[in-house]
C-alpha cells in the first residue's frame, strides 16, 4: 500500500522484543481518543505491537491481551483504557455502526484495529496508522503515519529514538 501521508517514519525491527517495546513506547505516550490502525499481513506482528501498547498503558500482568477475533472488541483497564478491535471479520465500516464504535473511538481510551485497512473510511482523521511488513522471520518493517496532526507523529519519533528504536 502505497503511503499517502505527508509525514511518516518508518522503523525496522529485528526481534519480538523490539516490536513490543515500539507498542510500549506508543501506549506509554497515548491520550485519551487515540485511535491507531494497525496494517499488515496476517503474523506481521499487530497483535504482539498491541500487547505492547498495553504494558505502555500500564494493563495489570493478569489480563493476557489477545486478539479479539470472534468477540471483535476486547476492552483492558489501564492508565487508560485499552480498546483493541478485531475488524477481519467485518465486511467493511457499515458493520462498525452495529458495535457502536464513535463511543469507543471518541471515548476516554486507545482503542488499537486490527485490519483497519477495512474500515479505513470510517477513522478519525487523528489515526495514528502502523503498517508492519514482515520481511524475514525476525525482521519488521513498521511505518508509522498521521494524516492530521504531524506533532503527535513528531513526538512518537522523537520518544522512540530516544527509546533506541530505529
Amino acid at each position: 500500500m502505497k503511503s499517502r501521508f505527508p509525514d511518516e517514519m518508518e522503523l525496522l525491527s529485528t526481534s519480538v522484543d523490539e516490536t513490543f517495546r515500539i507498542g510500549r513506547i506508543i501506549g506509554e505516550r497515548a491520550a485519551p481518543g487515540t485511535v491507531v490502525a494497525l496494517i499488515g499481513e496476517l503474523g506481521a506482528g499487530k497483535t504482539l505491537l498491541t500487547q505492547g501498547m498495553a504494558a505502555g498503558l500500564d494493563v495489570p500482568g493478569t489480563y493476557y491481551v489477545t486478539s479479539p477475533t470472534f468477540t471483535l472488541i476486547n476492552e483492558y483497564p489501564g492508565r487508560i483504557p485499552l480498546y483493541h478491535f478485531d475488524v477481519y471479520r467485518l465486511s467493511g465500516s457499515v458493520d462498525l455502526e452495529d458495535l457502536g464504535y464513535e463511543d469507543y473511538f471518541f471515548g476516554d481510551g486507545l482503542v488499537a484495529i486490527e485490519w483497519a485497512e477495512k474500515v479505513m473510511d470510517s477513522l478519525p482523521e487523528s489515526t495514528l496508522f502502523i503498517r508492519i511488513k514482515r520481511l524475514d522471520e525476525d525482521t519488521r518493517k513498521i511505518s508509522l503515519s498521521c494524516n492530521a496532526d504531524s506533532t503527535v507523529l513528531n513526538r512518537l519519533k522523537k520518544a522512540l529514538e530516544e527509546g533506541g528504536c530505529r
